[in-house]
């Protein structure tokens, strides 16, 4: 039968939270998709229930297929601020705004940075099975570190690098900042230091932590030449995107000894397959891409996305959450 609300999809990981905000409005349906939907299954839904009018996305893929699909789309979001899963030319060639959840997950993911460094640092994963397997007197052998005193490098100095610069500011570290599109009197202004010349700075790191964009430009940054580039007692944490890290590179640092070792909470392809040469390295800690899932940021993500869903459909979409402000006019 005919309606006149909108439809909007959303994706089950969305909170109780954004959904009470959607369905306060009488002029709009929920229409529900599995977070880990297939793009066939994904695309056949959207036929199904055309015109769709905005939907909510997890980790699904969308671009130019699921446009032409939806009939009429109006606004793309994200529960969460990533977007290397949307073709973005493909939204502003059709005046589509994409947008995100702001500053909704980054306190997460910024402690979740934190506690990377604290796992490696303090041999927590180490300390834990010598106590579980009865192996106190070996307890000496193998010291923890402190983060007191310790430089770590930031990488990208957006929502996320900002907080985690923050709490490594807290535990009384040398904090240096890359951030090409940050000004220098920004980031001497936080309390940290700048650094130009990526190369230059991470033989000084003893800890990098990545928080930049995944794009055309960061793919591979970390490849197997800037890894020698680092200490050989250094820890490279990485709570961006996959493929930022140059994988088979890295593996080859930590069992040649060239690197101390990783926090991981993102993979080029995820899940990582069985058999991945990275699972089965004692100095790697690692998350299934949850730093900034916690159940406080999908509540505060959930809820920045209804809102940027209806400030879309209402006709002023919330400007600083748009990606393509192009589109806007």
């Amino acid at each position: 039968m005919a309606t006149n609300k909108k439809k909007i999809f959303v994706t089950e990981s969305m909170s109780q939270q954004g959904r009470a905000l959607l369905d306060a409005r009488d002029d709009i349906e929920l229409i529900e998709f599995p977070n880990m939907i297939s793009a066939r299954d994904f695309e056949a839904k959207l036929r199904e229930h055309a015109p769709v009018h905005g939907v909510a996305l997890g980790g699904t893929s969308f671009g130019e297929t699921e446009l032409e699909a939806s009939g009429d789309m109006q606004v793309v979001t994200r529960i969460g601020v990533g977007f290397d899963a949307v073709d973005v030319p493909a939204l502003s060639k059709r005046k589509v705004p994409l947008m995100v959840a702001g500053t909704a997950n980054s306190p997460s993911v910024a402690e979740q940075a934190l506690f990377m460094m604290l796992t490696l640092a303090k041999r927590a994963v180490e300390m834990h099975s010598i106590v579980r397997d009865n192996k106190w007197a070996a307890r000496l052998g193998m010291l923890p570190y402190d983060l007191f005193g310790k430089t770590v490098l930031i990488v990208g100095f957006g929502r996320i690098g900002t907080r985690t610069a923050k709490r490594c500011l807290a535990m009384e570290m040398n904090v240096l900042v890359y951030d090409p599109y940050k000004s220098a009197a920004e980031i001497k202004a936080a309390g940290c230091d700048p650094i130009a010349d990526l190369d230059a700075g991470l033989p000084r790191a003893d800890f990098v932590s990545i928080h930049c964009p995944k794009n055309p430009e960061t793919v591979g940054m970390f490849n197997a030449a800037r890894l020698k580039l680092m200490k050989p007692t250094a820890y490279l944490i990485n709570t961006a995107r996959g493929g930022i890290v140059d994988e088979p590179a890295l593996h080859a640092a930590l069992v040649s000894g060239k690197l101390a070792g990783a926090g991981l909470d993102v993979f080029a392809q995820e899940p990582p397959p069985a058999g991945h040469s990275l699972l089965s390295l004692p100095n790697v800690i690692m998350a299934p891409h949850v730093a900034g899932v916690t159940r406080e940021a999908v509540d505060r993500m959930s809820e920045q996305t209804a809102r940027n869903i209806l400030s879309a459909l209402d006709g002023a979409p919330i400007r600083q959450n748009v990606i393509n402000p192009d589109v806007l006019g």
